[in-house]
């Protein structure tokens, strides 16, 4: 007999294999033609693969709005956010007053060690994720919160970590690399989580140099003695006890000339320590293998797991023409000819299937409160994927086969239902019937109706043996007749909708 719990195990097992598939390399050329190709399970339609990788998950609005544009149309509003009104997240972040706020104004607000306003910022990912309709701009900021990552909560940033996403993450976010990067040398939140607030002349700090260099910029082409010549040069950046504020403190710095990756500044005297710290993160910025492993993270993110060279040279290139600007190379990307083939090379991570879901059963927020959002962040501790909530510097990873296995599989299909049956979290704002929201016209047979929700949630009809499998739930075939009168149809279509978010097809970006 075939039952849910018999539908999910096979879907996981598919899944997760499908997951692993998408980012291993090509196989030799006499491979059979299905093996080649062992994700065509999404249509090859450039628009839906656009907005796949470019936003958090395709909505009908988005698709027809993208569709009317263009690519490049879609493209050129997406990257000028300041001209799409967004009331909807707006709305939403009014109830979260400290996720972008300034130092002074957490200290003010909450008692010192407090994580209300860290708490705050990530209730605000997920609601920005979620519900912004600026999608490439939030997508971008993500992907540069998790190069410059720093873990939220963790100790000591718990004033400063809202205004680093605000200040440093969020106002660079489609400007140029370099000022990021200054402007994150000088935080401090990220001068606090990688300890150069209390390197002195005496014992300079050596973490926040290293990472500098191998997570930020140029990776691991460095050497030890770029590191130690780095940490005194950055000796004298550091956060002001009383306030919280960054200050120079020239007294703590490191004199004498200074040779790293490339770079070399006399550093005379503790008036110029600043100066030249900035001045390394300027030349570090502009640094080849900066641009590479730029272009590389960035094709990982948005291309395949393994980065396609020639895409990475031309972005990189790309990138230092145009003096470390982001857009151009977003935009070369986007429209580069391995982009367009590589649809089905992505797959989700439990944040974006979260979002995903809630995007294309059209939930809207709670009409007040927080609690929705609280138990959807809730959700993705117990995944591994809350925004911020990584430990290492490194960031989350972002390949397929990090992310892929039963245990993780089920999460998302417990959540699919929940979310279609409005069970959990019971705060969200939906469709009086969801159901009709989703197929305004029903078919006429129950076949017909998964086809249907297949095409509306995922942009194509699912394999006839998963239809059939679907409808086994219901103890219905595809040919089952169905009409408005079936009084079954209400209480299985939640298990319908959700199995069918189930598809391996809808794990992929």
């Amino acid at each position: 007999m075939t039952t849910r719990r018999t539908v999910l195990a096979a879907g996981a097992a598919t899944a997760v294999a499908s997951a692993v598939g998408v980012a291993a390399a090509a196989p030799a050329a006499d491979a059979a033609p299905a093996a080649r190709n062992p994700t065509q399970l999404v249509p090859a339609d450039p628009i839906a693969h656009l907005l796949r990788r470019a936003t958090f998950g395709a909505t009908p609005a988005s698709l027809a709005e993208a569709r009317r544009l263009g690519v490049a149309g879609w493209l050129d509003r997406q990257l000028d956010p300041t001209s799409i009104t967004d009331g909807v997240c707006g709305g939403v972040l009014a109830r979260l007053p400290l996720a972008g706020a300034s130092i002074a104004t957490v200290r003010s607000s909450i008692a010192k060690n407090s994580y209300e306003a860290v708490k705050q910022l990530g209730r605000a990912a997920v609601a920005r994720a979620a519900w912004s309709d600026r999608q490439l701009f939030e997508v971008t900021a993500a992907f540069w919160a998790n190069h410059l990552h720093i873990a939220a909560p963790s100790s000591g940033v718990w004033d400063s970590r809202s205004d680093y996403e605000a200040q440093v993450i969020r106002k660079h976010t489609f400007g140029r690399f370099a000022d990021m990067l200054k402007a994150s040398m000088k935080h401090p939140a990220m001068l606090t989580y990688l300890d150069n607030r209390s390197s002195t002349q005496d014992h300079p700090n050596e973490n926040y140099a290293r990472e500098l260099m191998e997570l930020h910029t140029i990776g691991l082409t460095y050497t030890e003695q770029d590191v130690y010549a780095a940490a005194k040069l950055l000796t004298g950046l550091t956060v002001a006890n009383t306030t919280g504020a960054y200050l120079y403190a020239g007294a703590r710095h490191v004199t004498g000339a200074v040779e790293i990756a490339g770079f070399e500044h006399a550093n005379a005297t503790a008036a110029v320590g600043e100066t030249a710290a900035l001045a390394l993160a300027d030349h570090l910025a502009r640094h080849p293998e900066t641009a590479k492993r730029l272009a590389t993270k960035l094709c990982r993110r948005f291309v395949a797991d393994e980065a396609p060279a020639a895409l990475v040279a031309v972005l990189a290139k790309v990138y230092l023409d145009n003096d470390t600007a982001i857009k151009p190379v977003l935009k070369a990307l986007f429209t580069s000819p391995e982009f367009a083939a590589s649809i089905g090379q992505k797959s989700r991570t439990p944040f974006e299937d979260l979002i995903a879901t809630i995007r294309t059963l059209g939930l809207r927020p709670e009409t007040s409160g927080v609690k929705a959002l609280d138990a959807l962040y809730n959700g993705l501790v117990n995944a591994g994927n809350a925004p911020y909530r990584w430990s290492p510097p490194n960031g989350f990873p972002d390949v397929a086969a990090a992310w892929a296995s039963p245990s993780g599989f089920l999460m998302r299909c417990n959540n699919h239902l929940n979310l279609a049956a409005g069970w959990y979290p019971t705060q969200l704002s939906r469709p009086a019937d969801l159901l009709k929201s989703l197929v305004p016209t029903l078919p006429g047979t129950y076949g017909a109706l998964v086809d249907a929700l297949a095409v509306r949630l995922i942009g194509a009809k699912l394999p006839a043996a998963h239809t059939a499998a679907v409808l086994s739930v219901a103890g219905k075939l595809p040919t089952s007749p169905l009409t408005a009168s079936d009084k079954s149809l209400a209480g299985h279509a939640p298990y319908l909708i959700a199995l069918v978010l189930d598809a391996p097809s809808f794990q992929l970006r």
